[in-house]
């Protein structure tokens, strides 16, 4: 299973259909691959740079032994047709 920003992507999308699109997740766009200016070639550590959440990889057993524990209590399945504006708590 893969896991982005709390929310479940289904085994039958492709990274493809998410940046097409141009899906968003809890706190923003899923996945952007805009062009930005890389940092290191610069050497400056006062600019700031906005990173992505990191993916995860989990297998579907793991996930069924512990999604009553945080983390996995929080992640849901991502649902197309739901509008993700706020930043919420599933269940609260």
């Amino acid at each position: 299973m893969f896991v982005k920003e709390d929310l479940i992507i289904p085994t039958h999308y492709s990274f493809h259909d998410f940046v097409v699109r141009q899906a968003r997740g809890k706190s923003g766009p899923l996945f952007t691959f805009d062009v930005v200016e890389d940092v290191r070639l610069l050497n400056d550590a006062s600019v700031e740079k906005a990173d992505a959440h990191a993916g995860k990889v989990v297998e579907r057993r793991w996930y069924e032994r512990n999604r009553h524990i945080f983390p996995a209590s929080r992640w849901e399945p991502w649902d197309p047709d739901k509008v993700y504006e706020q930043y919420t708590i599933h269940g609260a």
